[in-house]
This record gives structure tokens, sequence and C-alpha cells, in this order.
């Protein structure tokens, strides 16, 4: 597979400079939201006629990376 870098862009004039798939107005987070919401592939493309399936590859990739190289505060568990 490509790498998620030739798929995904930030450009503060669109989507409020949140990372969409090039070329569309579809964020990353929207396609990962539909996925965590057990969201099909096929559902998702049908949804967004604009993507291809290696849209939401490059959208899990992109997640992943974050996931890896970022930071995120989560709450603590309070069981054991």
């Amino acid at each position: 597979m490509e790498s998620w870098r030739e798929r995904i862009s930030l450009n503060p004039a669109i989507c409020h400079g949140k990372a969409c798939i090039r070329g569309t107005r579809v964020m990353v987070s929207v396609i990962v939201d539909n996925l965590a919401a057990g969201v099909s592939h096929q559902d998702i493309l049908r949804s967004y006629p604009a993507l291809i399936g290696a849209d939401i590859e490059a959208a899990l990739s992109y997640a992943a990376e974050l996931t890896r190289e970022g930071t995120v505060t989560l709450p603590l568990e309070t069981r054991a």
C-alpha cells in the first residue's frame, strides 16, 4: 500500500485545517468514527462517493501513526 502521506492532506482553508482525504472535504476523523461505530467499508464508500478503498486504509494508517507519535490524556482506571 502507498503511504498515507500521499492520500491525507492538511489545509487551513479546508475543514478548519483538519486532516482530510486529499482532494475531498472528507475528514479522516469521520472515516475513523464510522469504522469505530461498526460501519462497513462498503457503506462508507457508498456514503462518500469521492472515496476509494485506499482512502479508508490511509485514514486508518494515519490514525495508527497518531497513536504511536501523538499523546492523548486518558482517564485513569479505578478497577484492578
